[in-house]
């Protein structure tokens, strides 16, 4: 065990005593137990200040706000998203500008989610990068200050299936990570009720490699802001372990381990040669060892249910309860209506752009016993729970 995870374990007990009642409230609807899932789904008034109990299970969390119906990462999606209901919003993916500030977008590459390329000024930013190892072509926020982000307008990054999300092309500027801080408070007076954000670190140890690190800068920003303890409303997420290793030692907020497909590797171990994959990750030794410094994962939707080789689903695995065992919650990502992206079974016709049965997977992904997930719909999201705790 290195220092990191030392340091992690000793501080991670008394957040992870935290998650208890939502831990036993999805076991609980998981295994039938009568009245359980219903309490821990009730909403969240009169419980502030208690953390992340405060939230209903299954929580429903804003997938870059509801980027089902407006460009991610704008503060229309943003808000949007609380409109309809979402208990939390990721607001949002934090990568760098040249002069040192974080901003909220998918991917540092910034081509399909804004108009950069119609700005002829900046045609000789349009670079080739090798990011986490794949060379990638495109304009990138760590070549342009905060000023010259602030001229662009966000746009809808996959409009095959959204195309009526194009109607809201140009209306946002790119967001700050101190105005989504800023935001919070405001939409949280205006609404009555503590607004939730789940900010992602952004290929980390690229950004590090550049001069330019993610950690520090989230922790700076949270404590100026008074939001890194605890019972912060600001849940940390990111794919590489060691950048939540690194933000442990920095605040105290909730921590959470991003998980995609069984055979990756997170980018962190193939830069220090860690052999280990998502495999190793999600076995009991590897969610002990998570659970040393994280209190939660949010694993791909197929490592909850894994895939027939059709596409339909097939038997759940048990990450759930191996993950529940040892204290972490889990959030799994991405639930989204339109066909394409439902497992097959689900699907209603072959538009790109239409929707599927999201109520039927909703309903199968909750009976897992997860405690929560992405969404880019929470409206669908917030109504397929009150489905399933009605029973």
């Amino acid at each position: 065990m290195d220092s990191d995870q030392a340091d992690g374990r000793t501080q991670g007990t008394g957040r992870r005593a935290l998650l208890g009642a939502a831990v036993l409230g999805a076991g609980g609807a998981a295994l039938g137990l009568p009245g359980t899932a219903r309490a821990a789904g009730a909403p969240a008034a009169g419980r502030a200040g208690r953390g992340l109990k405060s939230l209903p299970v299954p929580t429903i969390i804003g997938h870059r706000g509801a980027s089902g119906y407006r460009p991610e990462h704008t503060f229309g999606s943003y808000e949007l998203a609380l409109d309809l209901g979402a208990d939390v919003v990721e607001a949002g993916d934090l990568v760098p500008t040249r002069d040192g500030h974080l901003v909220c977008r998918h991917e540092p590459e910034i081509g399909g989610t804004t108009d950069v390329a119609s700005h002829p000024e900046f045609a000789d930013r349009r670079t080739t990068k090798v990011l986490d190892g794949v060379p990638t072509t495109g304009w990138f926020t760590e070549d342009f200050t905060l000023a010259e982000l602030k001229t662009l307008r966000a746009v809808e990054r996959i409009p095959a299936n959204r195309p009526h999300n194009t109607l809201y092309n140009g209306r946002w500027e790119i967001p700050t990570f101190e105005e989504v801080l800023a935001w919070q408070d405001e939409q949280t007076r205006r609404r009555g009720r503590q607004v939730w954000i789940y900010p992602e670190t952004k290929h980390p140890t690229y950004f590090r490699a550049l001069g330019l690190p993610l950690e520090e800068r989230v922790a700076k920003l949270l404590r100026r802001h008074g939001k890194d303890g605890r019972n912060a409303p600001v849940i940390l997420q990111s794919f590489e372990p060691t950048s939540i290793q690194r933000l442990n030692r920095l605040v105290d907020n909730p921590l959470v381990v991003l998980l995609s497909s069984a055979d990756s590797r997170p980018y962190d171990f193939v830069a220090t040669g860690d052999p280990r994959t998502v495999a190793d990750l999600i076995t009991p030794k590897g969610l002990r060892e998570i659970a040393g410094y994280a209190q939660g994962i949010g694993p791909t939707l197929d490592l909850v249910i894994p895939k027939n080789a059709d596409g339909t689903l097939g038997r759940p695995g048990t990450l759930v309860r191996d993950a529940h065992k040892v204290g972490l919650v889990l959030h799994p990502y991405t639930m989204r209506n339109e066909n394409p992206f439902l497992p097959a079974e689900y699907r209603k016709g072959g538009a790109a752009d239409g929707y599927g049965d999201a109520f039927g997977a909703f309903r199968t992904y909750f009976a897992t016993g997860i405690d929560g997930v992405f969404t880019d719909n929470a409206d669908t999201g917030v109504a397929a729970r009150e489905d399933f705790l009605r029973g």
